[in-house]
């Protein structure tokens, strides 16, 4: 087996009939504006989203330390674009196998980590749903090692083809639209978050089909419109997630599979703007995941407006309010406390007493702590 290392990135494009320009085209100039913007975008709405995280305690739980993850590898995601949109073009041909490696394996790293995250919180969410709790009793031991396990993962999958699974000593089975990787990576990457996608849909299913049944059961003790809300709210949440995902996604998928399946195919043609398209994912989940939140809407709006609030509310209350840790126990205590006085009561039956006396909680704890 001859392996051929000391060749040239444009030796093996050549190969592939995947040409590099010696100047910009029309096309490429449109690629890179359109990745560029894609880029900025990205990097503010994952930034905006982990301080979010940081400063307001109330997003001290596993669901939003998973999220602020979600947020870092999309903001990763971003840079390795961003990487990527200054090594392509005309200065592809200036690239050495290992930099060619490099822009490639930041990509795959990057996108991976953000898709194996987006599993985790419908697993996290699958959890807490059907346990009845709002959030998970998940210890912060344990989120960080799944958090180090995500990156572990992605991190592995990234390095993997330069480390032997490419076709730099198999030039039969060198890939298209990466003419450095092996056909037999990409179909197994491909497959692989097809897989993922699969599994979110069966998490995410399960959630609407169990909630749909429980929030049928409540309607016996409210009215109708709450039922319909509840069902109709979940149901756009879920199509949310899902509808973005296989818009961004699947078309750059079903390319890959393309491109080892099909010799015919003309997979260059789309190549750049299905990998724009699957970057467009990694912005569109702080939006479906975040800024569907309240608090953390409101937590956007603090820090956007940080300048306008020092000079304009100095000494006045804001209206967004940064629970500490101490009111988040008194809450739980309080609630606690609650619920157990009014189930001694027996007022009313369970189902509905149970929303009494959360709402009556909330009511009480809001006007000892104004």
């Amino acid at each position: 087996m001859v392996c051929h290392d000391n060749e040239t990135v444009s030796f093996f494009y050549n190969l592939s009939k995947k040409s590099i320009s010696d100047t910009w085209r029309p096309k490429d100039v449109v690629v890179v504006s359109l990745g560029l913007l894609v880029c900025a975008f990205v990097i503010f709405a994952n930034i905006l989203v982990m301080l979010a995280i940081f400063i307001n305690r109330r997003f001290h739980y596993p669901i939003y330390y998973l999220l602020g993850n979600l947020a870092a590898a999309d903001l990763f995601s971003g840079i390795s674009y961003l990487y990527l949109m200054f090594h392509t073009g005309p200065w592809t041909s200036k690239l050495s196998i290992h930099e060619w490696f490099v822009r490639q394996g930041l990509i795959d790293t990057s996108l991976t980590a953000s898709v194996i995250n987006l599993m985790a919180i419908a697993l996290e969410r699958h959890q807490t749903i059907f346990t009845m709790q709002l959030h998970s009793k998940m210890t912060n031991h344990r989120v960080v090692l799944l958090i180090v396990g995500i990156w572990l993962i992605a991190i592995v999958l990234g390095l993997v083809p330069s480390m032997g699974w490419s076709c730099v000593c198999n030039l039969q089975q060198c890939s298209n639209m990466a003419p450095l990787y092996s056909r037999s990576y990409l179909v197994f990457w491909a497959v692989l978050n097809l897989l993922t996608f699969t599994v979110m849909v069966a998490v995410y299913t399960r959630i609407f089909i169990y909630v749909r049944r429980k929030s049928h059961r409540m309607s016996q003790h409210t009215s109708q419109a709450k039922h319909k809300e509840t069902v109709v709210n979940l149901m756009k949440t879920v199509v949310m997630i899902l509808g973005c995902f296989v818009v961004c996604w699947t078309p750059g998928l079903v390319l890959l599979l393309l491109d080892s399946s099909c010799e015919s195919c003309d997979v260059l043609t789309y190549e750049k703007f299905f990998l724009v398209m699957a970057e467009c994912n990694s912005f569109m989940n702080p939006i479906i995941y975040s800024y569907r939140d309240k608090d953390m809407r409101d937590t956007f709006k603090r820090i956007l407006c940080f300048p306008c609030l020092g000079s304009q509310q100095k000494g006045e209350h804001s209206g967004v309010r940064f629970n500490t840790l101490e009111q988040e126990r008194r809450r739980r205590v309080l609630q606690e406390s609650w619920v157990a006085r009014r189930a001694r009561e027996g007022d009313g039956d369970q189902a509905n007493g149970g929303q009494v006396v959360l709402k009556d909680a909330e009511n009480m704890l809001d006007s000892t702590e104004s």
